[in-house]
């Protein structure tokens, strides 16, 4: 499909694409363990984008959600893969979530904590990735526990322990791989939230690319892209959001 041409140069205007791709939610980007080179759903959407837009890719790889918002907000990248949340909209424009992921609570096996509910207590300690949407949901949710933040995502179990706090809050797959890989520890039922996974762009870009974005995202999950690419990657408990406007292939 012809793409006008403003709209491309408003996603390149250096000449590339430059995708930025965080690392510390592994339900949507990781390193691959034979080439070291980042893989996942985020990095597929990525590709494809390029390609329809006939531009070359660049990878601005991050380590923490935080990271990888501010890039895409200072404009050292053109987009960017994230949980919608009204603190990042400053800069940001927002397509439509593209997967839902689950929030979840980890607690020991000897906590007396048995559900959600019991988490916001005085005294209790809840450790979260810095500047991750779990950090900021609970930062406005949470009225009587304490939030203790990791440098990142991945770390968050290991603060945990480390410090002996009450709750580590976070991806529930990371959640459970940690579980096994320290023992020890519990998930408990249900969730807390649900993490909307959009994509995103400078919002001096233009109505006109916002629009694009969204139609992309929207193309993406009716053809069945989004889903393939969550089998192909071995992710479970994530899964594909509602398609809510028209797609490319429409417009």
């Amino acid at each position: 499909m012809a793409i006008d041409s403003a709209v491309k140069l408003a996603f390149t205007p250096m000449g590339v694409l430059r995708a930025s791709i965080n690392l510390g939610n592994p339900i949507l980007a990781n390193r691959d363990a034979a080439t070291g080179q980042p893989r996942g759903v985020s990095v597929d959407l990525a590709h494809a984008l390029a390609e329809k837009l006939g531009a070359a890719l660049e990878l601005v790889v991050f380590d923490t959600a935080s990271k990888s918002v501010q890039a895409v907000t200072d404009e050292q990248a053109d987009i960017g893969f994230f949980a919608i949340d009204p603190a990042r909209g400053a800069g940001i424009v927002f397509t439509a979530p593209y997967v839902l992921i689950e929030g979840a609570y980890l607690v020991s096996e000897a906590s007396p904590i048995e559900d959600n509910s019991e988490v916001d207590r005085p005294g209790h300690s809840v450790v979260v990735g810095k500047g991750s949407a779990y950090d900021l949901f609970l930062t406005r949710e949470l009225e009587h526990a304490e939030i203790v933040r990791a440098p990142a995502s991945p770390a968050v179990v290991d603060v945990y322990c480390e410090q002996g706090l009450d709750v580590a809050a976070g991806v529930k797959q990371q959640l459970e791989a940690d579980a096994l890989r320290v023992g020890g520890l519990r998930l408990l039922p249900g969730r807390f939230m649900v993490i909307q996974q959009a994509m995103g762009l400078p919002k001096s870009r233009g109505e006109a690319t916002a629009q694009y974005l969204a139609a992309f995202v929207e193309d993406m999950k009716a053809s069945g892209f989004v889903d393939e690419a969550l089998h192909r990657h071995g992710i479970e408990g994530a899964s594909v959001a509602p398609c809510v406007s028209s797609r490319l292939s429409s417009r």
